[in-house]
């Protein structure tokens, strides 16, 4: 028997309107995010293989009240969606900016206000610690004056807003040359943190891979525009590298694969802003534009190097500021294979009838059925 159409919630979108829902955040946020990170890029340091905070972009953030973008305005926040958010992502990455934005303000100032517990100031990062209360590649965290955590305590979760000093930290860095540092918690400490709903484990891994693709997806852009501005200038047997059909064809694919990361995390953003996060077809959202951003992360990385050679591996160049960065996060919050497999577990049960619902609306199985966010994410 043909699947019979399901008539929408009262006050909730149908899936096709939530598939178009509108993705451009707001343009003059847009304007005042470019062109701060363009004067940054113009003048920022000679990059270094270490890359430490930048206090003087953070506190010029905080006094533009992007630190806090997302959260409400009763809470101190400047009340911004998540498609002001990823767009802030996007265009920090873009310029290589070494600021914990997607670990302060879209995760960990999220779950403050989620478990209702203060946010008064002072730079924070974000962690799930394990059972024995240790957290691995902690962004940021000998950088923060708190560490928010959130800690799965038997059958319920926990957010805890630890003071650095309550901490052990062995510092560490990441592919990128970044802070990731490994935090052991006094596990007093996570015991004694608020309990928060079942829904707000389950999304925090979600949201973090979503600010991820954000963040990849534009350091990607921002390498297809070197690598442009690399084949028009770049003079080979008397005319331009871009002029060569082979170079032609490794420009082609940056750009192609950088356009399909770019609308597969358009598409889960304008659902998640749209929803609040409460669309039931997030999981599905987040998990074509994980696949799609790491499968299009090693054709960039690989062909970037390839067109710009020996000088694009230079300390130097602009070029591993974003290359690094791009393969350091994009397994950062589920691997590209974990992904992929949720998305194949997730096609697999709704079947040759329900694939089209599926795209459509998130959802493999009729609304009863539900996926976990951490089966093989």
């Amino acid at each position: 028997m043909a699947e019979q159409p399901q008539p929408s919630q009262p006050g909730r979108p149908s899936g096709a309107s939530r598939l178009a829902a509108s993705t451009e955040p707001d343009a003059d946020v847009v304007a005042v995010l470019e062109e701060l990170f363009t004067d940054y890029r113009a003048g920022r340091a000679t990059p270094t293989a270490v890359v430490d905070l930048d206090r003087d972009l953070w506190q010029r953030l905080e006094e533009l009240g992007l630190t806090r973008l997302t959260g409400s305005e009763a809470a101190g926040g400047s009340g911004g969606s998540w498609l002001e958010a990823a767009a802030l992502l996007g265009v920090a990455a873009a310029a290589a900016a070494p600021v914990p934005l997607a670990e302060h303000d879209v995760l960990g100032g999220w779950l403050l206000e989620a478990a209702g517990l203060s946010n008064e100031g002072g730079l924070r990062t974000v962690c799930r610690p394990d059972p024995s209360g240790v957290a691995l590649n902690v962004t940021w965290a000998r950088d923060a004056s708190r560490i928010v955590a959130l800690w799965e305590d038997r059958d319920q979760w926990r957010v805890a807003d630890v003071p650095v000093e309550r901490v052990a930290i062995e510092e560490r860095r990441n592919l990128a040359g970044e802070p990731s540092d490994t935090v052991e918690f006094d596990l007093d400490d996570l015991e004694a943190g608020t309990v928060v709903a079942h829904e707000i484990g389950e999304q925090f891994h979600l949201r973090g891979a979503l600010a991820r693709c954000a963040q990849v997806t534009g350091a990607m852009e921002r390498v297809v525009e070197v690598v442009l501005t690399h084949v028009r200038e770049r003079q080979q047997f008397g005319r331009p590298i871009g002029r060569f059909q082979a170079v032609q064809h490794l420009v082609a694919d940056l750009a192609s694969e950088t356009a399909l990361a770019r609308a597969a995390t358009d598409a889960a953003v304008a659902r998640a802003a749209a929803s609040d996060w409460r669309d039931p077809g997030m999981l599905f959202a987040v998990g074509v534009a994980k696949s799609c951003v790491g499968h299009a992360a090693s054709v960039v990385v690989r062909g970037s190097h390839q067109v710009l050679g020996a000088i694009g591996t230079t300390l130097e160049h602009e070029l591993h500021t974003l290359t690094k960065p791009i393969l350091a996060r994009r397994s950062e919050y589920g691997s590209l294979q974990d992904w992929d497999e949720t998305l194949t577990a997730l096609a697999s049960s709704a079947g040759h009838d329900r694939l089209w619902t599926l795209i459509t609306t998130g959802r493999a199985k009729p609304s009863s059925a539900r996926f976990h966010p951490y089966d093989g994410a």
